[in-house]
């Protein structure tokens, strides 16, 4: 959704980071299917992909290298993965600061709980990456005042096919697994956004 709301502005430049987490496999397969669609399809380049290994810092037994994430209804504390922005940022950043870009994006929602996804942090980063790389670097988050059915409403306005965007924390052959937190709160935000849910998933979620 990102991808297509900042292409109406002009040129986009993708960046996928990996980190070793264990949906990452099927996330790639999803983003090729999606970039092959319209409206990206011709208009953005497959996204640049780049790596930051974590897991010497997340421990094998960890729900995110394991793929066993909590359960359907905890709560977002639950998925907090520690340090996440500060790796993506930190990566794209360094790429942008060799290709001259000067905008950087990112797609927090509103009521993100977490301490690296505030004004503040993305602000702070803006300023340490630009002093650090000697690059001026704008960090943006347009979507930081919009809930999920929002972002929803605003992708069917784009025309990106949703049911090829993934949301889910333990996705198999290309479905969403419906029993993880990711997978109620994009159930939940379709039904808000009042728009069709035309996701594939594994096991019928809970609601």
């Amino acid at each position: 959704m990102l991808v297509a709301e900042r292409a109406r502005e002009g040129p986009v430049v993708a960046i996928y980071v990996s980190v070793g987490f264990a949906w990452e496999a099927e996330e790639r397969a999803m983003i090729q299917r999606l970039f092959a669609a319209p409206p990206l399809a011709g208009v953005v380049a497959p996204p640049v992909e780049l790596s930051f290994d974590m897991r010497d810092v997340f421990s094998p037994a960890h729900w995110a290298v394991k793929g066993t994430p909590p359960a359907f209804d905890t709560p977002d504390e639950d998925v907090y993965l520690t340090g996440r922005n500060v790796i993506l940022l930190s990566k794209a950043g360094i790429y942008c600061a060799q290709q001259r870009i000067g905008r950087l994006a990112l797609g927090p929602l509103a009521g993100n709980p977490f301490p690296d996804a505030t004004p503040e942090f993305f602000a702070a980063m803006a300023r340490a990456l630009s002093l650090g790389l000697a690059h001026d670097l704008v960090v943006e988050t347009p979507f930081a005042g919009l809930h999920k059915d929002a972002v929803i409403r605003l992708g069917v306005e784009l025309g990106v096919p949703l049911e090829l965007t993934l949301s889910c924390m333990n996705p198999k052959d290309g479905a969403h697994c419906g029993q993880c937190s990711k997978c109620r709160e994009r159930r939940d935000a379709f039904h808000e956004a009042g728009v069709p849910d035309r996701t594939r998933y594994a096991t019928v979620p809970a609601r």
